[in-house]
């Protein structure tokens, strides 16, 4: 551990300064939301407008592995600092954009600068803290990712409405020049004998040919069916891609994600569960609003408070198992419990049907947040504690990698459920009716929930053919739902095969039953020195 020899005051700063870091790039995720319609007003740019978000998405998922592996070669101050001035900077261009192709471009630029953020802040973890801290600081840093969830939405639309979407990025300038200036001033460097000519190159960007083309694939599937052949195009791309990484990995020296790692059980399983776990939470989130607003016929306003108790479950579960991990001996059934509780909020959400009392809802909200805020804080320390201290960086942005593709593929699938269940539904409960034919001629088609929730259609149609909407919606949500929960039922499985690795204060020379071998790149002889 880096704070070896380190004040208390220097190690309250570098935590600190960390978790601002922290803050910058998960606020980003969610205040951005709320501006999009008055940014595709300013810069009249609706048949792009979801490259903005997708843009940020696949550069940030991308480079997160890749930072993870030069963090690793090269010490975490570097590319925390470097990651926190870029996006600001980045932020800066994109509330200068004037068009809308300039600010997709700015911000898979701020994505690139994201990903080496969220590569390093959790990874900082390991080094300032040892085994038996670090669950509870994860879940503190859990905590912060909760609340940019909670204060996001609400900020960015009292930005956007006071004083224009442009400073909805701008105001990231002055969080990352206090997150600067408190980094340099706590976090302290640590030397390390790697060089350029340790980085694998070919490695990344067979990576980046491998993850952008199916990140681009499963986000095109909202206006591309899935046999088109765009999306066939970049999922074929995509394997190609990704087996020439496989082939790369097995043979350098210092790969960005070295194979032989997914032989222990404990970092393995935590990926897996990692991803099939962002179903559930990618599936409360993205679809919820659709209950409150859809099923329910709540305002769009009040819908967005409803769902931030799901992000008081989350920080308050992630949080509280921090500080229960290391008094458990066999923690990993706290995973298990997790999921448990994630299952029994997405079985609660799939009972939502029109009529149902809103408090409800928000009940089973926090039911799916306390399960899902379990999971953050564990599988980060476990993974961190069961590998050798030379894979630090790997292991961590390897978690944040494997949860975003979880929620990226999840989106897609779950989409792909809402757009091929909703038409039929929809039909059977019109059907149902006995309407005039004349009167069934006159009424939308089609199976899109956004265009078929309309208030200013919905005013103008029957109230009986309004709730044959809201039920065909209800029933559509029903098998989204479940379906996201039997994938849970996969993660469920999967959190029993965990090994534990006991949080004690022991330095990490070992991983898999084994003295880990010397690396001249990244042996455990380097030295703190000052900032």
């Amino acid at each position: 551990m880096i704070t070896q020899g380190l004040s208390r005051r220097r190690v309250i700063l570098a935590t600190a300064g960390t978790m601002l870091a922290l803050l910058l790039a998960a606020l980003d995720q969610t205040i951005v939301g709320t501006a999009i319609p008055r940014i595709v007003a300013d810069l009249n740019g609706l048949d792009r407008l979801a490259w903005v978000t997708t843009a940020y998405l696949v550069t940030s998922t991308t480079m997160t592995p890749i930072a993870g592996k030069l963090g690793d070669l090269f010490g975490r101050k570097p590319f925390l600092l470097a990651g926190m001035i870029g996006f600001v900077v980045a932020s800066a261009f994109c509330g200068l954009a004037q068009d809308m192709t300039q600010l997709i471009v700015f911000r898979g630029i701020q994505g690139l600068f994201g990903g080496v953020l969220f590569a390093t802040v959790f990874t900082v973890i390991g080094d300032l803290f040892p085994p038996s801290q670090r669950g509870r600081t994860a879940g503190l840093f859990g905590a912060v990712f909760g609340l940019s969830s909670i204060v996001g939405p609400t900020a960015g639309g009292f930005i956007t409405d006071h004083w224009g979407w442009r400073w909805v990025f701008e105001v990231n300038i002055p969080v990352g020049i206090i997150a600067v200036l408190v980094v340099l001033a706590g976090l302290p460097f640590v030397r390390s004998k790697a060089s350029w000519r340790d980085i694998d190159y070919f490695g990344a960007v067979s990576l980046a040919g491998g993850v952008v083309p199916l990140l681009i694939a499963l986000t095109i599937t909202r206006d591309h069916a899935w046999g088109s052949p765009e999306v066939l195009g970049l999922f074929a791309l995509s394997v190609v891609m990704l087996i020439a990484f496989i082939a790369v990995e097995s043979r350098v020296q210092q790969p960005i994600v070295p194979l032989h790692l997914f032989k222990n059980a404990t970092f393995s399983v935590s990926m897996l569960v990692g991803f099939l776990t962002a179903f559930g939470m990618f599936g409360s989130i993205l679809f919820t609003p659709l209950v409150f607003q859809g099923v329910l016929g709540i305002s769009a306003t009040n819908s967005g408070a409803l769902i931030t108790p799901m992000m008081f479950g989350l920080l308050g579960a992630s949080t509280l198992t921090g500080f229960l991990m290391r008094r458990i001996r066999y923690y990993r059934y706290l995973g298990t419990f997790g999921v448990v509780v994630m299952i029994v909020g997405m079985w609660l959400l799939s009972q939502v049907t029109p009529g149902v009392p809103e408090w409800r809802v928000v009940a089973s909200l926090i039911v799916v947040g306390l399960g899902l805020g379990v999971t953050f804080p564990l599988y980060l320390t476990a993974v961190q504690t069961a590998l050798p201290r030379q894979y630090m960086g790997v292991a961590s942005s390897q978690i944040q990698f494997w949860r975003n593709l979880g929620g990226t593929v999840g989106s897609a699938i779950l989409g792909a459920v809402l757009a091929n269940r909703l038409p039929d539904y929809l039909t059977a409960r019109v059907t149902s009716l006995h309407l005039p034919a004349q009167v069934v001629q006159s009424l939308p088609k089609g199976g899109s929930a956004n265009s078929i929730l309309d208030p200013t259609l919905l005013a103008k149609l029957p109230p009986a053919f309004v709730s044959a909407i809201r039920y065909a919606l209800s029933d559509t949500l029903h098998d989204i739902y479940l379906f996201a929960g039997l994938i849970l039922i996969a993660a469920l499985v999967s959190t029993v095969f965990m090994k534990e690795v006991p949080l004690t204060n022991v330095p990490q020379t070992a991983g898999f039953g084994e003295e880990a071998p010397p690396d001249e790149a990244v042996r455990e002889q380097r030295e703190s020195v000052p900032a």
